[in-house]
């Protein structure tokens, strides 16, 4: 039987696993990395390029020695990572810059100066113009990193970056070119209209491929002589990875991802001629495009909450959370403490919480901050109706919605629709694995939740209160 080695670059840690060809995970072969990414006062979040390929590799080091205690072999090789990161490289391989964040906001003055020259951008690019794409990134450097930038001869993404170092080649799958902001999704290209009003050249990115690497260099093949004729395939994006690895593959199965920050996705067919409002359309491959949006405040907003409230016993505050009323609180929150992408890309977007009294307890917030969350991923369905068929059913994978009953009664009474916990408890890593793979595997689903009509009407007021109160402070 044949098998994958998986390894996932997340926002917190490196992770590697193996799985077979029916997708199950291998017992006892499992390797965790935490790291922490820098952060800046004025928006910077970044990771140092050594460090990280340090981990990755130290990450494939471990996984190869349980495999081989496992008496398993290693067939593929295939890596996801966060996407919309950047980095610059020498000519020799030699960092130029820290590897930049989709979460680094730095820049979002440009966006408005680069909007009038690059025409109809967002249909061909199915992204926007924001500090989580190469475009306004890239223009950033070059005002703010002058000598970095001219000593920059190529630009890539960590992935890349790290099967550079391995095979001299530089090679972009496409699901990761299409998130860096600078990919033609109809022509499947990169993208000449944007290049034109960028410092860069088409030759300074790497070739667009989902081909893998194959005869691993001497000198890696002593270290992971059990990789040797492995096949190693480009990194490819996280949110892909996810939706794949957790049963979302076809458009009647929508992913609903909640773990840090959030994500709402569906696989169509092809790629839509347009662009959904305030939405993204990135490539998978040839075939299938992933259409959705992604919330910059999800998980960590809740995490927030439980800081600064000092809220203490977390299955106490479930159960306090859950014995509330939907939208009874008085509360209306705006839960942007990391500024905005989907739908309205404000990256300059803060906080808001209004209708706060002396009766206002820390249950009623942290309530009133799980529907507001559950109100954006609303917004983000409403433009994907479209693209829908009539029965969907939501799919959830990320530890804020499994582990919290709570707010998934709460996300499924705000959408009027199922949801189901994927019965997949790595869904991005054995996704990036599937795609490796090439294969179409049938879902798992886990526990779910039914929308209460009653609920479902409140809530329909609610949101609208708080898209009402975003018009007023942020358009």
């Amino acid at each position: 039987m044949s098998h994958t080695l998986a390894i996932d670059v997340g926002s917190s840690s490196v992770r590697a696993m193996v799985f077979n060809e029916q997708g199950l995970a291998q017992k006892d072969i499992f390797v965790q990395k935490p790291y922490q990414s820098k952060t800046t006062p004025d928006g910077g979040v970044m990771i140092d390029p050594a460090n990280m390929n340090e981990m990755i590799f130290a990450c494939i080091d471990e996984a190869i020695e349980q495999t081989t205690q496992a008496k398993l072999t290693i067939n593929r090789v295939a890596m996801d990572t966060l996407v919309g990161n950047l980095m610059g490289m020498e000519a020799d391989g030699q960092p130029t810059t820290p590897i930049y964040t989709w979460a680094d906001t730095r820049g979002g003055g440009l966006v408005e100066k680069l909007r009038p020259k690059v025409g109809d951008y967002t249909r061909r690019t199915g992204c926007r113009l924001h500090t989580s794409y190469w475009p306004v990134r890239l223009l950033w450097l070059r005002n703010e990193q002058g000598a970095a930038f001219d000593q920059t001869r190529y630009w890539l993404s960590l992935g890349e970056y790290a099967l550079y170092c391995i095979f001299g080649q530089r090679r972009i799958s496409l699901s990761t070119a299409s998130w860096s902001g600078l990919f033609n999704r109809h022509q499947l290209t990169w993208d000449d209209e944007t290049l034109e009003h960028l410092p860069v050249t088409a030759d300074q990115l790497s070739e667009v491929a989902n081909t893998p690497f194959e005869g691993l260099p001497d000198e890696w093949a002593q270290r992971w002589p059990a990789l040797k004729d492995a096949a190693w395939y480009p990194s490819v994006g996280d949110g892909v990875a996810s939706n794949i690895g957790g049963d979302c593959a076809r458009p009647e199965c929508v992913a609903l991802s909640l773990g840090t920050s959030g994500a709402m996705r569906v696989v169509v067919p092809g790629t839509p001629e347009e662009t959904p409002d305030g939405l993204f359309v990135y490539r998978i491959d040839a075939d299938r495009s992933l259409v959705g949006g992604a919330l910059s405040n999800a998980g960590n907003l809740y995490a927030w909450l439980n800081n600064v409230l000092q809220t203490g016993d977390k299955d106490a505050l479930q159960q306090a959370v859950g014995a509330i009323e939907p939208d009874s609180h008085g509360l209306t929150i705006l839960p942007f403490l990391a500024g905005e992408r989907a739908p309205g890309w404000n990256a300059n977007a803060q906080a808001v919480f209004m209708g706060m009294t002396f009766d206002t307890r820390p249950e009623h917030l942290v309530r009133a901050a799980l529907e507001a969350v559950a109100y954006r991923f609303y917004q983000i369905l409403r433009r994907l109706q479209p693209l829908l068929p009539d029965d969907v059913q939501f799919i959830a994978n990320g530890a804020g919605l499994i582990n919290s009953p709570v707010w998934m009664q709460i996300m499924a009474d705000v959408l009027g629709a199922p949801v189901y916990g994927s019965g997949e408890a790595e869904a991005t890593i054995r996704g990036t694995a599937i795609l490796a793979m090439g294969v179409d595997l049938p879902p798992s689903l886990g526990d779910g939740c039914q929308p209460d009509p009653d609920h479902h009407a409140i809530y329909q007021r609610a949101v609208e209160r708080q898209q009402a109160l975003y018009d007023k402070l942020l358009r």
